[in-house]
């Protein structure tokens, strides 16, 4: 059952505050792609989408995501030039996810770039792609280079609302009903 690991780890993506969210998880694996698929024709009419990347032959990398979301982020010009650079098309989202997951499952380098499908504000992934040690002025989800101060508020609205997740949860209150429909 993934629903708890995805009540800890992607809370502010069922909340509709947060772009994307991604965990490892060591399961079977058709019992793991079963129980995505079973989740996916819940959360799909609320703007959700899970999707299992294999990533060794012991651990899935889970990706949740909100695709109307994404979509946005990745048209921000900054967001735009990233993928360009990274010889990804810029007019078509899914070819954009798709090419992230085939360098996820075959890169021996993460690709950093996966901020950006994350929700993270693309200045701060150019910094971090640039130089990780160079100029950061905060931690918390990620490296934040820019605005630290609007940075930590939203630090601290992913902590409450995967606080408030995890007590609902815990209280019996049904996964489906925690996720917020969007789009």
């Amino acid at each position: 059952m993934i629903q708890k690991s995805l009540i800890e780890y992607c809370s502010p993506t069922l909340a509709g505050i947060k772009t994307g969210s991604l965990f490892s998880i060591k399961k079977n694996r058709k019992e793991l792609n079963e129980e995505v698929c079973r989740l996916n024709k819940k959360v799909v009419k609320k703007g959700i989408r899970i999707i299992p990347i294999e990533k060794s032959q012991d651990s899935t990398l889970i990706y949740i995501y909100r695709p109307e979301m994404l979509k946005e982020d990745l048209q921000q010009p900054e967001a735009s030039r990233l993928l360009k650079e990274k010889g990804c098309p810029l007019n078509n989202c899914d070819v954009c996810l798709n090419n992230l997951i085939k360098h996820l499952k075959n890169d021996v380098d993460f690709p950093h770039e996966i901020g950006l499908f994350l929700g993270y504000p693309p200045s701060d992934v150019k910094c971090f792609m640039n130089n990780p040690c160079d100029g950061v002025k905060c931690t918390g989800c990620w490296k934040v280079y820019g605005n630290c101060e609007e940075a930590k508020k939203i630090f601290e609205q992913y902590k409450k609302c995967k606080e408030a997740y995890s007590k609902a949860f815990e209280r019996g209150i049904d996964f489906e009903e925690l996720v917020v429909k969007t789009g």
